[in-house]
């Protein structure tokens, strides 16, 4: 499937901001199965913008630096992306819990993409007892690794209730896990930190959901959104794949790879600072539009 993805960011401040750095980590990178076929960045007012770089982890940054008074910022974003994945579904050979656990320990390297970066606590997601308890029921050492995955993803979509009011970007897991509230963010992230307790690779993924309107209904322009999920790294042969608890399935054709890192202040679309008073509305328009096969 061939998408064409526009994602707008309006910041509006109540007074002129003199001054503002941000990080624009829009870029998509390229994945097994997705391919960019092209990507534009536009900020208004016209700011310095470097070219998009890689980060630590898997994605790329952009710096962006505004030295003129603004009241209003727009950052704009727009690309074309194939993506040509199916569904990944569990196989009969698919190592067990324990065996991707051990590997995982021994794959000590220094890539991005190396599993061992992905084991341990990091920033925003800090190990926590209460989800290690209740994954471990799901994530037995003699479990294959995919079957493990789906069913925590299940699970978290099951007993969870997403709720936008409920959480903000900063809310730890562990309070969103107590709430039983949240948005894909936090599932994600719960996810991630459950699986980290086992001893388990596991990365967060920022991207976009292709979303399809009901029968009858036309495909609202705007309506999209960015959207969060977790990767297993499922060993040498099935690579890192997808799980997305927000919806209780593995990443296909309708999901769109940004970046992947640690926790989300790894792969935040937008981030950085501003000097002026306070008082800061951001409104967020992301449109994903298939154009083709």
């Amino acid at each position: 499937m061939l998408y064409q993805i526009s994602h707008k960011t309006r910041f509006r401040y109540a007074f002129p901001v003199t001054f503002a750095r941000c990080n624009l980590r829009l870029k998509p990178i390229e994945w097994d199965g997705q391919r960019l076929d092209g990507f534009d960045l536009e900020i208004s007012p016209t700011a310095k913008l470097s070219q998009p770089k890689p980060i630590g982890y898997l994605g790329f940054v952009s710096r962006m630096v505004l030295e003129v008074p603004a009241r209003e910022i727009l950052i704009e974003s727009r690309m074309r992306i194939r993506v040509d994945r199916e569904v990944p579904v569990p196989e009969a050979d698919d190592l067990s819990v324990a065996e991707i656990a051990s590997l995982a320990r021994a794959k000590a390297d220094k890539r991005p993409e190396s599993p061992a970066n992905y084991l341990y606590p990091s920033p925003s997601i800090p190990l926590f007892q209460a989800a290690t308890d209740w994954a471990a029921d799901l994530l037995r050492p003699d479990r294959p690794i995919v079957e493990a995955g789906l069913a925590l993803a299940t699970r978290i979509h099951d007993e969870f209730v997403y709720d936008g009011s409920a959480t903000t970007v900063d809310t730890p897991p562990a309070e969103a896990f107590e709430k039983k509230h949240g948005v894909c963010q936090d599932f994600a992230q719960i996810m991630v930190a459950a699986l980290r307790g086992h001893g388990l690779p596991a990365a967060y993924v920022s991207g976009y959901l292709r979303t399809v309107p009901p029968p009858g209904k036309e495909r609202l322009i705007g309506a999209d959104a960015t959207h969060a999920w977790a990767a297993i790294w499922c060993g040498p042969k099935r690579g890192w794949l997808g799980f997305d608890p927000t919806n209780a399935c593995m990443v296909g054709p309708d999901h769109i790879i940004t970046a992947m890192g640690r926790d989300y202040a790894d792969v935040a679309p937008i981030d950085g600072v501003f000097t002026g008073l306070d008082g800061q509305k951001v409104d967020v328009s992301v449109d994903v539009e298939p154009i083709g096969q």
